[in-house]
């Protein structure tokens, strides 16, 4: 490592871990200076020795001896008003799980929506019911849990008071009833499913009732327009939570699985089977650590098809289980793990560990033969320790990949923090990452109830024997609240900065991003529940030359929100860009764009039905110049519910481009069929077809929940390529695959 990046990425390490460390109590016990939750809202947890059937009925005598928590208070429509309908919510627990009851009342049950009954299916156009739960009560991070009045199972893990990893799966069970009443919903939260410190008799609380035909949403605690339900640091607290049991700690979870391929270009049948286990230990109450063994990832969902039309890589998502759990500890400036583009803001752009990087190379399954996690709080510093080794397949040798990452809270919602990531998954060479972040965040700016962001970072990477060494930096302030919102942001990332094991959308490049929104709430205008206007800027220039290389002025004119959940931009709103290519750049096959400066306009306008209807409907179309021609760009989506079993959705983007070097046009067309037996019973099917690949596939997975912990996965991968034989269109099978896995888990 040379002495420019090992001297500003090893100092600030150290600095930031030390930091981190510094005053650190002996563990388990958490801080006994970490702040307390500061709220009006508390409730009393009832302890029972009585019996509790799940079955979404609240008339066992536990139920009706319990306390109510106190009344829900409205966010939206009528910020601070008393609900519409009324919801009764009562807390119990006995040394095992905790018990949460919600009855939630509705003068009209016939009109009640709850059309999903899909584990961890979205639930955003549904009636339902949300926790969070901050079993530490460090005001950042919690557990949450959800349903609706199908009783679908919901849950996640909330993580720097506002972010959210919904990929996570605990172990429990709710059970829901409708009554003409209204609906009920009946949780069962095992604390061996939940981290906490011992002797912790408070936890902070919080919970939202969502109507969805009225747009109405009600909480507990925080409800103000400018808070979001993740921000941990608004919710309340519940108290009387002793002597509750954890068991030893220990969660062992052995598998089998299976695959039949089937190659239809050699004919060639391969069948493998394996068993694998993975096995969680907490070392602490707060502290986990988890061991993989024989890893396997049949059972996870493929990835939704893009065509880059961009110069820069595509992003994809995680979806492997391993990973996804506890992913917000090794979360980097506070930086959502989505899809980079210019709304979302700048530091989003450079992860320096990014986990898809691990058993995935150039879009080829790597074999996981083994893995080792380190998660959960030391007092009040969050750490994450991850160690994976990676098998060989052509080309790509065997790797011992390593992540740490650390992160010291200080104040309410603040922390600084490090992260190192060594090795390179590709090329099994001595590949180091380091770099340090810092925010400064408040719910309270200027004591008036806002929010304010400050973060910024550096990160620094290199190469054993060479020469490529490359630091990212940057700097983001941001006032993210519902009136106004305002961000400005710096970064930069040099040419020869290259993460091993992380993901970076451009290099070679210095940022500077403005933006400025103004959403307004008219209070009698059209049925208008929210106006959104705005304007954002970004500039690209190079890092080597200083050239612009990229900008673009994006203006929001009037997005308009109705009261009855329909959203209309019917104006049209300019996207003014700059585009400068130092070298050729083929845009599709075929189609090559020369060096020079391009300057063109897009302009969009959309229009998209409310979540709440049966059938939801979005079209967008964006049309104007488009590098040195013009193109037309139609975005369509369509959802049919079929309550409560059946959900069919639809989407295609279809851009027509006409341009001097040659005209193209790129599509993507899926469908998606989902049926539900019943929260525990599955089948959801997704057809895609993108016309560069000219690749139709189709993949149904099934997964029974035999008893929460123990799954059943069936999953097919049927593939076509798509051409012409005697000139007529025709689609020819490709690779069939069949998939199963078998899990099972044991608790003490």
């Amino acid at each position: 490592m040379t002495g420019r990046v090992s001297f500003a990425a090893g100092v600030g390490f150290t600095t930031a871990l030390l930091v981190c460390m510094a005053e650190t109590p002996a563990w388990p016990s958490p801080s006994p200076q970490a702040p307390a939750i500061e709220s009006a809202k508390s409730a009393i947890v009832t302890a029972t020795a009585l019996n509790i059937t799940l079955d979404g009925v609240l008339e066992e005598e536990a139920w009706q001896t319990a306390p109510t928590i106190g009344e829900l208070t409205q966010r939206e429509p009528r910020t601070g008003e008393q609900p519409s309908e009324r919801t009764e919510v009562r807390l119990l627990r006995d040394q095992n799980a905790l018990y949460i009851g919600v009855m939630s009342y509705d003068s009209e049950p016939e009109k009640i929506i709850g059309t999903d009954m899909t584990r961890d299916g979205g639930l955003r156009s549904e009636d339902r019911v949300e926790i969070v739960l901050d079993t530490y009560g460090d005001q950042r991070n919690a557990f949450y849990f959800a349903t609706n009045p199908s009783g679908a199972l919901v849950d996640g893990l909330v993580f720097a008071n506002g972010q959210s990893n919904l990929d996570w799966d605990a172990i429990w069970t709710v059970r829901t009833r409708r009554t003409r009443e209204g609906w009920s919903a009946e949780f069962e939260i095992p604390f061996k499913s939940l981290s906490f410190p011992s002797g912790k008799t408070r936890w902070g609380f919080n919970i939202s009732r969502t109507i969805q035909r009225k747009l109405e949403e009600a909480r507990w605690s925080g409800a103000r327009l400018q808070t979001q339900f993740f921000q941990v640091s608004e919710a309340g607290e519940i108290t009387n939570l002793e002597g509750l049991s954890q068991g030893v700690g220990l969660h062992v979870r052995p598998f089998v699985a299976g695959r039949w391929l089937h190659r239809r270009v050699t004919g060639l049948d391969t069948v493998k089977g394996k068993p694998g286990l993975d096995v969680s230990y907490n070392v602490t109450p707060s502290l986990k650590l988890t061991a993989t063994a024989n890893t396997d990832f049949g059972e996870t969902e493929v990835d939704a098809r893009q065509i880059n039309l961009t110069r820069f890589s595509l992003f994809f998502p995680e979806k492997r289980s391993f990973f996804l759990e506890d992913a917000g500890v090794f979360n980097f400036s506070n930086a959502a793990v989505v899809a980079p583009n210019y709304l979302s803001p700048a530091r989003a752009q450079v992860i320096p560990f990014f986990s898809r990087q691990i058993g995935l190379v150039s879009g080829d399954e790597v074999p996981i033969e083994a893995g080792l996690k380190l998660t959960g709080k030391v007092g009040r510093t969050d750490l994450g320790v991850l160690n994976v080794r990676t098998g060989d397949i052509r080309r790509v040798p065997a790797s011992n990949l390593f992540v740490a990452r650390a992160r010291r809270n200080f104040l309410r919602q603040s922390y600084v923090g490090a992260i190192v990531t060594q090795g390179d998954p590709a090329r099994n060479s001595s590949a180091t990452t380091l770099g340090t972040d810092v925010a400064l965040s408040t719910s309270n700016f200027l004591g008036r109830r806002r929010n304010l962001i400050f973060n910024a970072y550096g990160v620094g990477s290199a190469r054993a024997g060479t020469s490529s060494d490359g630091l990212s930096y940057g700097a983001s302030l941001e006032y993210p609240n519902d009136i106004w919102e305002l961000e400005l942001s710096s970064r930069t990332v040099e040419g020869t900065f290259d993460p091993a094991l992380g993901f970076v959308a451009r290099k070679n490049v210095r940022l500077l991003r403005v933006g400025a929104r103004y959403n307004p709430r008219p209070r009698r205008f059209l049925g208008i529940q929210q106006m959104f206007n705005g304007v954002i800027y970004n500039r690209f220039s190079r890092v080597d030359t200083g050239q612009l290389e990229s900008a673009n002025l994006f203006i929001i004119i009037p997005d308009w929100h109705f009261k009855s959940g329909d959203s209309l931009h019917a104006l049209l709103s300019p996207d003014f860009v700059y585009e400068r290519l130092f070298v050729p750049f083929e845009i599709s096959p075929g189609v090559i764009l020369r060096p020079g400066e391009y300057r063109f306009t897009r302009w969009s306008n959309n229009v998209a039905t409310a979540s709440k209807r049966r059938l939801q409907t979005r079209i967008q179309w964006l049309f104007g110049t488009f590098w040195s021609g013009h193109a037309d760009e139609l975005q369509t989506s369509m959802t049919f519910k079929l309550p409560p079993r059946f959900t069919f959705s639809a989407s295609a983007v279809q851009t027509f481009a006409r341009l001097p070097e040659g005209h193209f046009t790129a599509r993507i067309v899926s469908s998606q069929v989902n049926y539900a037996a019943s929260p525990f019973l599955a089948v959801s099917n997704l057809i895609q077809y993108d016309n560069r690949s000219r690749n139709l596939s189709w993949q149904s997975r099934i997964r029974w929940t035999v008893q929460p912990g123990n799954d059943l996965f069936l999953i097919v991968n049927q593939g076509w390529i798509h051409g012409t034989e005697d000139g007529r269109f025709r689609f020819s099978p490709h690779d069939t695959q069949l998939s199963t896995k078998l899990q099972y888990t044991f608790r003490l």
